[in-house]
Parts: structure tokens; C-alpha cells; sequence
């Protein structure tokens, strides 16, 4: 029986940016803030936790010319 193509998902989806965490992730992040303690706080009804995707820039490629000006430009 074959899987419909709606129903697929890329190998690496699990890994990807989610919006909405899991009760377990945001008692995680709320005992980091402090807000949050294992048996006097109750894990039912807890604030929401924002989740931010971090990015990192990617630095530019330097090409061959610049290379070479940098040779040329020191004595």
C-alpha cells in the first residue's frame, strides 16, 4: 500500500523551526526564566512559552580576485 503524497514528509522536518512546543519544552524553558518549579507549580495551565527560530547569517564567499589584491596590497 503506498503512503499519499500529502502524508510524506522530508527527512530532515523533525529538525525544523516548530511553533508550538510541547508541555515538556516549555516547563524546560521556564524553569531556565525561573518561573516554573517542579512540585509547587502546577504543570497544567502554564503560560505560553514564545519560541524564536535563531538564524545565523552566512558570511560572502570571497571570490579569487579578492585574494589576490589582498597579496598585492601588503609589501
Amino acid at each position: 500500500m503506498s503512503l499519499h503524497s500529502s502524508l510524506k514528509t522530508n527527512a530532515g522536518a523533525l529538525s525544523q523551526h516548530r511553533n508550538v512546543l510541547t508541555r515538556a519544552e516549555r516547563i524546560v524553558k521556564l524553569q531556565d526564566k525561573n518561573e516554573f518549579t517542579p512540585g509547587s507549580t502546577s504543570p497544567l495551565g502554564i503560560p505560553k512559552v514564545r519560541s524564536i527560530m535563531v538564524t545565523v547569517k552566512k558570511k560572502p564567499a570571497k571570490g579569487p580576485d579578492s585574494e589576490t589584491e589582498d597579496a598585492t596590497a601588503t609589501p
